[in-house]
């Protein structure tokens, strides 16, 4: 399961941020499209030393080395304007996800680990954002297995035992946290029922 940060202030973020890490979150992708880079770098300071393998960058990427952090997120707009992609971004960084908002783009992705495929269900965090495509029914056509398919957009306690059995290999968490009261306890809530969702298909 993966949680990508509010763009915008939260209060006490650094420490929910560390509390959710504590709680086994396995990835957090930071996203501060309006941070400095003097800013994101004081932000990834904050965060605990043994978290930093768990971050994913979705800017200033060039900062990752001196934090040790080791994974990448690209925009579809990025993707599309990154024809040296290898190139550029190989070794020592081991993760490496992006956007997409169609079957057919995620379809041609290549050298990706992981992708969002978006919005699933109507935003949580954004008015007005809902989905153009079914996306569960997009999915059966899907032909890339080796990028894992991450679902995002709307994902909800309610929602995500539905997601996981109409094909997505996982799910990302933004307004369902953020929005609620207790974003501690709502991320506990749905990180049990990936879990046993998991156990149930062993």
């Amino acid at each position: 399961m993966i949680v990508i940060t509010n763009p915008f202030f939260v209060e006490d973020e650094i420490q929910m941020l560390n509390s959710l890490l504590e709680e086994g979150l396995s990835l957090l992708h930071i996203r501060k499209p309006d941070f400095s880079e003097l800013e994101m770098a004081q932000f990834i300071h904050q965060i605990k030393l043994e978290f930093r393998t768990n971050l994913v960058l979705h800017n200033y990427h060039h900062l990752a080395k001196d934090f040790g952090v080791e994974k990448f997120h690209f925009s579809e707009k990025e993707r599309k304007s990154m024809n040296d992609f290898p190139a550029r971004f190989s070794k020592p960084f081991r993760y490496k996800s992006t956007s997409t908002h169609s079957i057919e783009d995620f379809n041609s992705l290549e050298n990706f680990d992981y992708a969002f495929l978006s919005p699933v269900f109507k935003s949580i965090s954004k008015e007005n954002y809902f989905p153009e495509k079914d996306l569960f029914k997009a999915i059966k056509s899907r032909t890339n297995h080796k990028t894992k398919g991450v679902a995002l957009g709307g994902i909800d306690a309610k929602n995500i035992q539905k997601t996981l059995e109409n094909g997505f290999d996982d799910v990302a968490l933004l307004g369902s946290i953020w929005n609620n009261e207790n974003p501690l306890k709502q991320f506990k809530l749905c990180q049990k029922i990936v879990h046993s969702y998991l156990q149930s298909q062993v």
